[in-house]
């Protein structure tokens, strides 16, 4: 039985993740030259795929990478405030090894389940979460209505959301671990590919499974920026560059690529129906 399947994916390398920085306000940074060069891979290495649609957050990093591969598919790029990333709130812009940890150490809280927790000067995890499932939810229910419950959706997003989201709304995910063996990593255009699960245990409030949790960039090593990926990727320090070979992101399903004629429509930039972090009004999002 083929489900619904979302392509969870993190934005190009930006010039804050170079410099380690919690930069996380909307519309926040453009694309590296690595980092367009890691958005330009996306379309070969998602050529497997069948899309149905491409969605990404407000800030612009994530509208740039997510720009090739709308390009190639002939859809839109349809923007939600919903799927930015993390506030740093009073950590905002700031790159020092306290305040890095401190917003490394309430994500992590977030993903075990202490999601009452709150960034300082920011939003609690459950208003996160809240945000993007409005997003998910939404998405869901427009595939559902135009494709089927078989529809494949891209969202590029953040890292920080994109790892917590995963963590706590997918189940049966086993260790999920980067090529150093630290767990729920994602450099720039890293992946994480879910799909729905109707089957769910009714109590767990997961209704979705990770099929495959690629850290490193969809691109292959040469691509792969760890290191200079900003303090929101993983819950570690600055790490060595690992000198592995490429990641392997074959698709997971065999349905043909959508073929479906050019969509020259512009990005959608209406908004979403999700509130902004109820700790963060001014609708702040991360690297």
């Amino acid at each position: 039985m083929v489900l619904m399947r979302l392509l969870l994916i993190r934005h190009g390398q930006t010039p804050s993740n170079v410099r380690g920085l919690l930069d996380t306000g909307v519309p926040g940074p453009g694309l590296t030259d690595l980092g367009h060069e890691q958005a330009a891979a996306i379309p070969s290495t998602l050529r497997g795929y069948r899309i149905d649609a491409i969605y990404a957050s407000t800030q612009v990093r994530a509208q740039l990478t997510a720009a090739p591969l709308a390009a190639a598919r002939g859809l839109p790029v349809q923007v939600r405030a919903g799927l930015r990333e993390v506030s740093a709130g009073e950590l905002e812009m700031l790159g020092d090894e306290r305040s890095t940890r401190t917003y490394q150490r309430v994500v992590r809280e977030w993903m075990s389940g202490a999601l009452d927790a709150a960034m300082p000067g920011g939003p609690q995890g459950r208003d996160v979460l809240d945000r993007f499932d409005a997003v998910v939810d939404e998405v869901r229910q427009t595939l559902i209505r135009a494709i089927g419950a078989n529809g494949c959706a891209v969202l590029v997003s953040h890292g920080a959301i994109l790892r917590l989201w995963a963590t706590v709304r997918a189940w049966e995910q086993g260790a999920v671990e980067d090529a150093l063996g630290r767990e729920h990593t994602l450099h720039n255009t890293g992946m994480i590919v879910v799909e729905s699960t109707p089957g769910a245990r009714p109590t767990s409030g997961r209704d979705w499974q990770v099929l495959s949790w690629a850290g490193r960039a969809t691109g292959g090593g040469l691509l792969d920026d760890a290191g200079a990926d900003g303090p929101t990727g993983s819950d570690a320090g600055p790490r060595p560059h690992p000198n592995t070979a490429p990641v392997n992101t074959a698709p997971v399903n065999t349905a043909p690529v959508n073929t479906a004629p050019v969509n020259t429509a512009p990005v959608n930039t209406a908004p979403d129906k999700t509130a902004p972090d109820a700790a963060v009004g001014d609708a702040v999002g991360s690297a």
